[in-house]
C-alpha cells in the first residue's frame, strides 16, 4: 500500500515559511552583544522545527543546512558565543538561503546547490571561529559519519524504541529515524515481530513492529533524542549508555534476535519502509505564488455556523408557509416578515463569510524590516521605520496584491526620499531618517500611507523632466500636485544614475497600474525639505462592491458608492464649454469636466438635452468628473465579477455584476473613465472665459 504524503508536506511548507518569518523578525531584533535568551530561543525554536519536518520528509538538504544554523544558535543560547552583527548578518543570509530551497523544493526543481555552498562554508567559518568553536564538534555529526576518538569511558548507547500503533498515520517514518541515527555512529538494529497481526488482519498503516537499537561512538545523548524529538509523544523509548565494547557483546548473545547492521544504503530496505513506502506527488509543480490556505478564528467559525442556523429556521418557517392551502391577508405577512428575515440572516451571513478572508495587514507589513535594513545598509543610510495600523483587516487577496506596489513605493523613499546622514545634518534634521508605514479603515476603504521626512519631491526637476520628455507642454501652467502626479507616467524617473534599487522608470507606472486593478487609487503629498507621503486607497474586500444603480439608455451599469461626491439636477446656466474640448460644469466655483456616459459606451441617451439628465460628481486619485445620466436607481450591494475571465477587458469598466431579475449591470471604473475624458477630449483644469455659451450636445448621437 502506498501513503500519499503530500497533504502533510504542503502543511510542512506552510509551517516552514511560517517559521522563516518568525526568525527574520527576531534576527532583525536581536541586539548585538549580550543574547536576549527569550529572542535566541523563539529562533533556535522555529529553525528546530524546520529541520524536524524537512528530515522526516527527507528533506536532508534542508535537514543538513539548517543543523549548522541550529548549531551556531545554540552556542549563543548557551552562552558560549556572542552575538555579533556579522552572525546576525550571516545568520539572516542562512534564513534567505532556506527559504529558496524550501521554495525550489516546494516546485520541485534543482537546487541551487552553489548558492548553498557559500552560505554554508560562511558558517561553517564562523563556528570554527575562536569564539564557541570547540562547540563545533559536538553537533557537526549530522554532516559526517566519522567520529573522534572517544574521550569518556563511554561506547555507545543501547535504544529501544517502540511506536504506538498509530505513530505512522502522523506521517513519522522509523527508516528516516534510523537514517539520521545511522549518520551519527555505528547502528545495529534488532527488530522485534512479536505484536505483527496475521497477514490477513494486518492494518498496513499500523505500526507493529518495535526495534531495539545500538548505537556505538562518541556521541551526545541530546543528539540522540533531537532524531525523536518529533515522535516523544507517539512512543516508548528509553536511552541506556553503554559503558563498553563487551557490553554491547552481552547484550548482541541474550538477544534472540540475529542483530543487523544498519547503514545508510540499509536502511532503505528495512520491514517498515516496505510496509509504509510513500509516494511523493509524480506530477510537476509551480511553487504557488499565493497562500492556499488561511487560519480562521473559531470565534468566526462558531458565527457561521449560528447564522447557518438562523438560514435553516427561516427556510422552514417560509416552507410551511408554502405549504398552506390558503393564503390570506395573516400568511401573506408571516410571508413578507419571513422575506424580511431571509434579506437580514442573508445579509449577516455574507458578512460574516467575508469576514473569514480578512487577514490583518501584518502579514504584509512584516516582509518590510528587512527590506529596510538590508537597504540602509546598501545605500549608506541611517533610517528607522515604524509601522502602525498593523492590526487593519483587509481581505487575504487585496493583501496578497498589494505587496509588490507597496515594496516599490518603500523602495523609493529609501533611495529618492531619505538623504544622506551627513546632507541631513546639514540640513539641520536628525541623521536618521524615518519612514512611516500606517494602515487605517476609512469608510468602505482600507487606506494606506507610506510617509518619509526626506527631501521631498523636486518638482522642478520633475517638471523640467516632463517637459524635455514630451509628456507637458512648455506653456502649460500645473499644479503641484499635477507636477507630483508626473511620476506616476510610464517611463517617467528623475534617477541621474540607474542602480539595483531604483531609476529605470517601471516601478510608479507599475504601483499605480497594479493599484487601479485591485479598485483602488494612490495620491502623493510632498512638501520641499520635509519629505513626502504616498496614500493608497483600496476596496476591503473584491467580493462585493458597494454601488449606485445609473441609468444610461437601456442600460443599468453601477458606479461605486466610494467615488460618488454628490449627484445634482443640471443647471444649464452652470454648463460650460472649453473651446474644441468638452463641456465643464460650474459646481461652488468649482469647474468640473462632464463624461457623457451615453457617448464613451455609444448608447442612445434617453433625454436629448443636457438639462434633463443627472449629474453623478465621482472622484479618484484627487480629479473629480461629472458623469451626465439619464436616471438614478436605488443603492445596493453587488457581488463582483470579472469581465476579463468572462469576456475581455473593457476601457472604463472594472467588472460586472448580476442584478436581481437576472440581467447583467457592469461596474464603471472611475480612474478608467477619468483617463478616457482626458484622452478623447484633452481636459485640462481650466477656467472658462465669460465669453463661453451654454451648449445642449445632442446625447442621442453614438460616438465611436
Amino acid at each position: 500500500m502506498t501513503f500519499d504524503m503530500s497533504q502533510f508536506l504542503d502543511t510542512f511548507y506552510e509551517e516552514s515559511f511560517e517559521g522563516l518569518d518568525i526568525m527574520e523578525t527576531e534576527l532583525l531584533d536581536l541586539d548585538v552583544g549580550e543574547a536576549d535568551l527569550e529572542t535566541i530561543n523563539t529562533i533556535f525554536r522555529a529553525a528546530h522545527s524546520i529541520k524536524g519536518g524537512s528530515g522526516t520528509f527527507g528533506l536532508n538538504d534542508v535537514a543538513s543546512f539548517t543543523h549548522v544554523m541550529e548549531t551556531l544558535l545554540d552556542e549563543m543560547r548557551d552562552g558560549k558565543r556572542e552575538v555579533t552583527e556579522n552572525a546576525v548578518k550571516i545568520l539572516l543570509e542562512s534564513v534567505d538561503v532556506l527559504r529558496e530551497m524550501l521554495i525550489t523544493l516546494q516546485a520541485e526543481d534543482e537546487l541551487d546547490t552553489d548558492r548553498i555552498a557559500v552560505v554554508k562554508q560562511k558558517l561553517d567559518d564562523l563556528l570554527a571561529s575562536t569564539s564557541g568553536g570547540a562547540a563545533v564538534a559536538e553537533t557537526s555529526a549530522i554532516d559526517s559519519t566519522e567520529t573522534e576518538p572517544a574521550k569518556t569511558a563511554i561506547a555507545g548507547w543501547m535504544i529501544k524504541f517502540k511506536p504506538h500503533i498509530d505513530m505512522l498515520q502522523t506521517g513519522n517514518d522509523p527508516v528516516r529515524m534510523f537514517r539520521e541515527l545511522a549518520a551519527l555512529g555505528e547502528l545495529t538494529a534488532n527488530v522485534d515481530t512479536s505484536d505483527l497481526a496475521d497477514f490477513l488482519l494486518m492494518e498496513p498503516e499500523n505500526s507493529a513492529l518495535s526495534w531495539e537499537l545500538t548505537l556505538l561512538g562518541d556521541i551526545n545523548k541530546s543528539s540522540i533524542e533531537e532524531v525523536f524529538d518529533w515522535v516523544e509523544d507517539d512512543c516508548d523509548l528509553s536511552i541506556l549508555e553503554i559503558n563498553s565494547a563487551d557490553a554491547v557483546n552481552d547484550a548482541d548473545n541474550e538477544n534472540n534476535v540475529a542483530a543487523t547492521p544498519v547503514s545508510e544504503a540499509a536502511v532503505e530496505t528495512t520491514a517498515v519502509e516496505k510496509n509504509t513506502k510513500t509516494t511523493a506527488p509524480k506530477a510537476k509543480r509551480k511553487a504557488p505564488t499565493e497562500a492556499s490556505s488561511i487560519r480562521v478564528s473559531i470565534d468566526k467559525v462558531d458565527e457561521l455556523i449560528n447564522m447557518v442556523g438562523e438560514l435553516v429556521i427561516t427556510q422552514s418557517m417560509l416552507s410551511q408557509l408554502g405549504e398552506e392551502e390558503k393564503f390570506g391577508e395573516a400568511e401573506i405577512e408571516k410571508f413578507k416578515s419571513g422575506l424580511m428575515q431571509l434579506e437580514r440572516n442573508t445579509r449577516e451571513m455574507q458578512e460574516n463569510v467575508m469576514r473569514i478572508r480578512m487577514l490583518p495587514i501584518s502579514f504584509v507589513f512584516q516582509r518590510f524590516p528587512r527590506l529596510v535594513h538590508d537597504l540602509s545598509s546598501q545605500l549608506e543610510k541611517n533610517i528607522e521605520l515604524k509601522l502602525s495600523g498593523e492590526s487593519t483587516e483587509l481581505d487575504k487577496t487585496v493583501m496578497e496584491k498589494i505587496g509588490d506596489p507597496l515594496v516599490h513605493l518603500v523602495r523609493n523613499s529609501l533611495d529618492h526620499g531619505i538623504e544622506k546622514p551627513e546632507v541631513r545634518l546639514a540640513a539641520g534634521k536628525p541623521e536618521t531618517g524615518v519612514i512611516h508605514l500606517n494602515a487605517f479603515h476609512e469608510g468602505g476603504n482600507i487606506i494606506i500611507e507610506i510617509t518619509d521626512d526626506g527631501a521631498g519631491l523636486n518638482l522642478e526637476k520633475i517638471l523640467a523632466k516632463a517637459i524635455s520628455s514630451g509628456l507637458v507642454g512648455e506653456d502649460e501652467n500645473l499644479s503641484d500636485e499635477a507636477i507630483a502626479d508626473l511620476v506616476f507616467r510610464p517611463g517617467f524617473s528623475t534617477a541621474d544614475v540607474v542602480s539595483d534599487v531604483s531609476g529605470r522608470g517601471v516601478g510608479m507606472d507599475v504601483v499605480r497600474r497594479n493599484i487601479r486593478a485591485l479598485g483602488g487609487t494612490v495620491v502623493v503629498k510632498t512638501a520641499s525639505g520635509t519629505g513626502s507621503t504616498f496614500t493608497i486607497r483600496l476596496p476591503l474586500t473584491l467580493a462585493i462592491l458597494d454601488g449606485q444603480s445609473v441609468v444610461v439608455g437601456d442600460e443599468v451599469y453601477i458606479v461605486p458608492l466610494v467615488a460618488i461626491i454628490e449627484s445634482i439636477q443640471v443647471d444649464s446656466s452652470l454648463v460650460n464649454q472649453i473651446t474644441g474640448k468638452s463641456e465643464v460644469y460650474r459646481l461652488r466655483d468649482e469647474y468640473i469636466p462632464i463624461v457623457t456616459l451615453c457617448d464613451v459606451f455609444n448608447v442612445k441617451a434617453k433625454h436629448e438635452n443636457i438639462e434633463d439628465g443627472l449629474l453623478v460628481v465621482v472622484e479618484a486619485e484627487g480629479k473629480k468628473v461629472a458623469l451626465l445620466v439619464d436616471d438614478l436607481l436605488g443603492q445596493q450591494q453587488v457581488v463582483i465579477k470579472s469581465l476579463e475571465t468572462n469576456f475581455k477587458s473593457v476601457e472604463g469598466i472594472s467588472g460586472a455584476t448580476i442584478l436581481g431579475d437576472g440581467t447583467v449591470a457592469l461596474i464603471l471604473d472611475v480612474s478608467g473613465l477619468i483617463a478616457i475624458s482626458k484622452e478623447k477630449y484633452s481636459l485640462r483644469n481650466k477656467k472658462p472665459s465669460p465669453s463661453n455659451k451654454t451648449t445642449k450636445p445632442n446625447t442621442s448621437s453614438a460616438a465611436a
